[in-house]
């Protein structure tokens, strides 16, 4: 039996991100950025809209691609790989984002079970070709339970609220027992009780080994699980590092243009405008 993908990682960075350019259209949007992540590393990446975080976060999940660099080297390795197959990436990185949110919703005819299915197959929805196998079932039923969406079985994804939706999606990126999860803006649209509810769920996940590689401009959302953060403006990576060296005054005014005051309350930060 061939080894998974995940059996030979073990020791490898998550994202290794070395002086990498992306172009969109003729615009430059990343210039000579450099990151790394390491494996296990909870993670906050955190900036103002247009800082570059769809940017990255399209980059790691293999939608975009760096500038090839004069020397020959490799731009951008996930799991210590520059190359992957979508298909096997998506093995070791769940995705979790509002694109694939409102995919999915939009379909007045996809039942829940089926959006959890289909992701075994890389697809929004089971095909006539797509064998389910009992082993399969199993998995999504457990992924389902994990993500606290089992009892939202036998009902369309249009007719969940964004919470219960979003529930669904952790679900589906589950079925593989990734390595970690990408959440981009994951809490965008959930009211402020979901959005507690919906934090818990993930710091459980966290508590028990899948890594977090959360996206936001919301920083209350920041996990107490996650330590690492990582600081956006322009496309720039203005700063990176441990939570409470990062997440200061100055260095969140420098991220949002704007006299920033910040406040921790137990395990969490929070942030205003002065002025």
């Amino acid at each position: 039996m061939n080894a998974h993908p995940s059996d030979l990682l073990h020791d490898t960075s998550l994202i290794d991100i070395d002086d990498a350019s992306v172009m969109r259209g003729d615009r430059l949007v990343l210039e000579r950025f450099s990151l790394r992540i390491g494996a296990g590393e909870h993670t906050a990446i955190l900036g103002a809209n247009g800082a570059g975080k769809s940017t990255l976060v399209r980059l790691v999940t293999r939608e975009l691609y760096p500038l090839a660099r004069g020397d020959g080297r490799a731009a951008m390795r996930v799991f210590g790989r520059d190359r992957w197959q979508v298909s096997e990436l998506r093995g070791l990185l769940g995705i979790v984002s509002p694109s694939l949110q409102q995919d999915c919703t939009g379909d007045a005819t996809l039942e829940v079970t089926e959006a959890v299915l289909s992701n075994f197959f890389a697809a929004q929805r089971l095909g006539l070709d797509h064998r389910v196998t009992a082993a399969m079932r199993e998995r999504a039923n457990e992924a389902l339970v994990q993500a606290g969406a089992s009892h939202l079985v036998g009902r369309h994804m249009a007719s969940l609220s964004t919470g219960e939706a979003r529930r669904v999606l952790i679900a589906r990126a589950l079925v593989h027992r990734p390595r970690a999860l990408l959440l981009d803006e994951p809490c965008a649209g959930l009211d402020l009780a979901s959005r507690r509810q919906f934090l818990e769920s993930l710091r459980e996940l966290a508590r028990h080994g899948t890594t977090l590689l959360l996206v936001t401009h919301h920083i209350e959302e920041i996990l107490p699980e996650i330590r690492h953060v990582v600081l956006l403006r322009d496309g720039r990576l203005l700063r990176h590092g441990d939570k409470d060296e990062v997440l200061t005054d100055a260095a969140l005014s420098d991220t949002f243009g704007m006299p920033v005051k910040v406040r921790r309350t137990g395990d969490y930060y929070s942030a205003h405008i002065e002025g």
